[in-house]
């Protein structure tokens, strides 16, 4: 009897994970049983990947450039603190909370942030980020202002897994958060709209000669790029108990650019590499010399820009390439 084979569809074939990414996604894993005294800090740089994945979801596939992304994710954090603050505290609960809102600032901001050119686009982030930094600075009463809001007690997740002083609980829920969002990203930038993200960013004046609604994609992956940086704030907010006013700062946003030219925009991957490897440079720099580690840092940032065109993901890219021009030669 014949056997009747079905040929994947070039989308369901680019949807399957290769061995790369389950190895990939075997080192937090195994960085959990090797650096157990450093779970804090890797708590840290799950969380800022997702922060950094939401703005490569609007900027490296969209081509949306933004200098006010903090304040999705600063709108997130504040949620989900003062649902917990006032007797709301269950993680979950948290979670959906700061991405309702979020997603609602993103929807009704991107009318204001999609009109216009680049230029345009990065005075109005910066703008709708710097007006709600001083609305959070100026509601003492309701944000505590530069005291930061405080109060904030966080119930056991799953009213199981309390959040312990280790931060294991933390870890494995900021990374089990990362990586759901990850999946829905990845299956998002693959399917039919993501592709249409894609030839937006190349070419958005000939999209729309083929049917596609430029500015309702624009707007969709704006506000689903906001929903996940205000999931990210929420989880800053539930693993630390406390949110500052920083989480709105201008140097955020600033921060988030710098890691997603390291790690390279438009691969979803180069948003958590960069992240892993920034942060990781930034906490052994520090470490090493206090007062002037953002001297070297920046000049470790500036060979890697010089040197790994498209940033890292670019050069891991380009390997087999390199490999195979090697060989011939």
């Amino acid at each position: 009897m014949a056997k009747i084979s079905i040929d994947l569809s070039p989308l369901q074939k680019a949807s399957a994970w290769k061995p790369a990414e389950v190895v990939f996604w075997l080192l937090p894993v195994i960085a959990f049983f090797l650096f157990p005294k450093s779970l804090a800090l890797l708590s840290q740089i799950a969380i800022t990947a997702l922060f950094a994945l939401s703005l490569d979801l609007i900027l490296g596939y969209a081509g949306i450039i933004s200098l006010g992304h903090a304040a999705f994710f600063g709108l997130g954090a504040y949620a989900a603190g003062l649902l917990a603050k006032y007797g709301w505290g269950d993680p979950l609960l948290g979670l959906a909370g700061a991405a309702v809102l979020a997603t609602a600032a993103g929807f009704i901001s991107s009318f204001l942030v999609l009109r216009g050119s680049d230029l345009t686009r990065l005075m109005v982030t910066l703008g709708v980020s710097m007006m709600l930094y001083e609305a959070a600075n100026k509601a003492t009463d309701f944000t505590g202002g530069v005291d930061g809001l405080q109060g904030v007690e966080m119930k056991p997740l799953l009213g199981e897994f309390t959040f312990d002083l280790y931060g294991k609980t933390a870890y494995w829920y900021s990374l089990i958060v990362l990586f759901l969002m990850f999946w829905l990203a990845r299956r998002l930038v693959q399917s039919p709209f993501g592709h249409s993200l894609r030839g937006i960013k190349q070419n958005v004046k000939r999209m729309p000669a083929i049917g596609t609604p430029v500015h309702g994609r624009l707007v969709a992956v704006y506000t689903i790029g906001a929903g996940y940086a205000g999931v990210a704030g929420a989880l800053l907010t539930q693993t630390t108990q406390f949110v500052s006013l920083d989480v709105m700062s201008f140097s955020r946003s600033a921060e988030l650019l710098l890691i997603l030219v390291l790690g390279g925009t438009g691969s979803l991957y180069g948003a958590l590499i960069g992240t892993a490897v920034f942060m990781a440079a930034q906490h052994y720099l520090s470490g090493i010399n206090p007062q002037y580690w953002q001297f070297w840092l920046g000049a470790a940032l500036v060979l890697i820009v010089l040197f790994a065109r498209d940033g890292i993901m670019g050069f891991l890219n380009r390997l087999p390439a390199l490999a195979a021009k090697k060989r011939g030669d």
